[in-house]
C-alpha cells in the first residue's frame, strides 16, 4: 500500500475570502505580523501498489479532488503503509 498526501490550494491569482477573514481575525487578536493567509485542503489516500501511482493520483486530482481552473495541487507519496 502507498499513502498519498494531497495538498490543494487556490491559485495565487484567485481571491481567498476565507483566508482574508482568518487574517483579519488574527490582526484583531494582535498578530499583526501575519501578512497573508491562504486556506486549502489536505486529503490522504491509500492506494494499492502499482507502477503508475503518480499517474493515477494526477488523474484523481484532475477529475475529482481539485478544480484545476482555480486550484493547484501537489502530493507526496509515502512508500509503504502497513495495516
Amino acid at each position: 500500500m502507498k499513502k498519498v498526501k494531497v495538498f490543494i490550494t487556490l491559485k495565487e491569482s484567485v481571491l481567498d475570502p476565507q483566508g482574508q477573514a482568518v487574517m483579519q481575525s488574527l490582526h484583531n487578536m494582535d498578530y499583526k505580523n501575519v501578512q497573508d493567509v491562504r486556506i486549502g485542503k489536505y486529503i490522504e489516500l491509500q492506494l494499492d501498489d502499482s507502477a503508475n501511482v503518480a499517474e493515477e493520483v494526477d488523474m484523481i486530482c484532475d477529475k475529482l479532488l481539485a478544480n484545476t481552473v482555480i486550484e493547484n495541487y501537489r502530493y507526496e507519496i509515502e512508500e509503504e503503509v502497513h495495516s
